[in-house]
């Protein structure tokens, strides 16, 4: 057992009697943590900080996968809901705020003419496209990123078992930045594709023109276009990558940071398809609970009030160029790089050598871990982080890529690693 994470990994323990993988998220579990090297429960977080059981500090780059934009704790978001939980959580009628949020999300959402809320992206990327089958008269879909657990996306990964085969054949990915493979997959299923939704940006940006020539050659094949923005809405910009790169789609499903952490999700867009709505069963007791209604509207209104989005590309951008400038001079590109949004930014591990991917990363988790840092590899600001937060995040970098040089090109890496490596949950991006 690890003596620095000996609370962490005791509850962990406990937590797998009654819990498969010990975690709800997998995200969260040993599947990403690897064991012995890192910490697995939370005990508090306030701005762009957490704190673990055991009473380490971090800075949080993860921040709850991208669902904490503004910052954990944020006084204008936790002063709504505590107003709200004053009236009640959740009705026997409908409560005002379902209609003020949605009209909040019609003003900064370029697609977005009417709103039908969920809780999670899932359940947003899952009503989005039974919107599309109803409105063609059609079954297939093709996809190009992560779109949720539920049956329809999650059968077209590696992680499929307990999918029907006879749904796993409707789903069909296609390649980002890759206009030939959206054609293929368009002739191979022509006139059958209800559906193209896409991540309109995440590892990498899109190339010129490659946005719009998908929106033309979906709509020309008969299929509706949905943009899934559960985590680049309200982070690329107030209007997500659709308002950033000017590219309307035809639905867009909504979630992540939308509530600052409360769970909340939305599926909007034009009003004729939309008004499918009420003929398709996309319906959730919670689905008009009004503690997160309150978060979300006390959410949108501060991003439209102060530079919410502008101060995370302004950090994330100083972020980026000072990971980028690192890579260079501790000589890391052949096995490591930088890619994303400023606002949302990745590290990206390959092989090297008789060195695996899986083990590099392993043992920069270890090590930033060690220093303070959480991350999975990924940079997801919030209105919160400070310029001393990525300056202290660059210092421990400078710390820890001549350790992963050294380990990766002497061959020896596994002799750093105080834990196994971790192997691969699935690839979606």
């Amino acid at each position: 057992m690890s003596i620095r994470y000996e609370k962490s990994e005791l509850q962990l323990e406990r937590a797998r009697q009654t819990i498969p993988l010990g975690a709800q998220t997998f995200s969260k579990s040993i599947t990403q943590f690897p064991y012995g090297i890192s910490p697995y429960f939370a005990a508090r977080a306030r701005g762009s900080r957490i704190w673990d059981v055991d009473g380490h500090e971090y800075v949080d780059f993860t921040n709850a996968l991208a669902a904490v934009t503004l910052g954990y704790c944020d006084p204008d978001v936790d002063r709504a809901v505590a107003k709200q939980l004053e009236d009640g959580t959740i009705y026997s009628l409908s409560h005002a705020l379902e209609a003020e949020v949605a009209e909040l999300i019609c003003a900064c959402v370029p697609s977005a003419e009417m709103v039908r809320f969920g809780k999670n992206g899932s359940d947003a990327t899952a009503g989005a496209v039974r919107v599309a089958r109803a409105y063609t008269g059609r079954d297939h879909v093709l996809t190009c990123g992560y779109h949720g657990w539920q049956d329809w996306f999650i059968g077209s990964t590696s992680r499929d078992k307990g999918v029907p085969q006879a749904t796993r054949d409707l789903v069909h990915p296609f390649v980002y930045n890759d206009l030939q493979s959206l054609r293929s997959r368009l002739n191979e299923f022509d006139g059958k594709v209800a559906a193209v939704i896409m991540e309109p940006m995440n590892v990498a940006q899109p190339a010129p023109g490659f946005l719009e020539a998908v929106k033309t050659m979906t709509h020309e094949a008969g299929a509706v276009l949905i943009f899934d923005e559960t985590i680049t809405g309200f982070r690329l910009a107030n209007g997500g990558a659709q308002e950033k790169f000017n590219v309307i789609p035809d639905l867009t499903t909504l979630g992540k940071g939308l509530a600052n952490g409360f769970p909340l999700s939305a599926v909007c867009g034009r009003r004729e398809l939309m008004m499918e709505m009420e003929e398709i069963f996309f319906s959730f007791t919670m689905g008009g609970e009004a503690l997160s209604l309150a978060a979300a509207k006390a959410v949108i209104e501060k991003m439209q009030r102060e530079p919410v989005v502008q101060t995370m590309r302004e950090n994330g951008s100083l972020l980026s160029a000072g990971v980028a400038e690192r890579l260079e001079r501790h000589r890391l590109s052949d096995f490591l790089s930088i890619s994303g949004d400023p606002t949302w930014s990745f590290l990206t591990f390959k092989d090297y050598e008789a060195v695996e991917s899986f083990e590099i990363k392993t043992l920069f988790l270890q090590e930033i871990f060690a220093r303070g840092i959480l991350s999975l590899g990924t940079h997801n600001m919030s209105y919160a982080h400070t310029r001393e937060d990525v300056e202290q995040l660059l210092s421990i970098y400078d710390e820890v890529f001549p350790i992963l040089a050294n380990a990766a090109r002497n061959g020896a890496l596994r002799q750093y690693l105080k834990g196994e490596p971790l192997k691969p949950l699935f690839k979606v991006r």
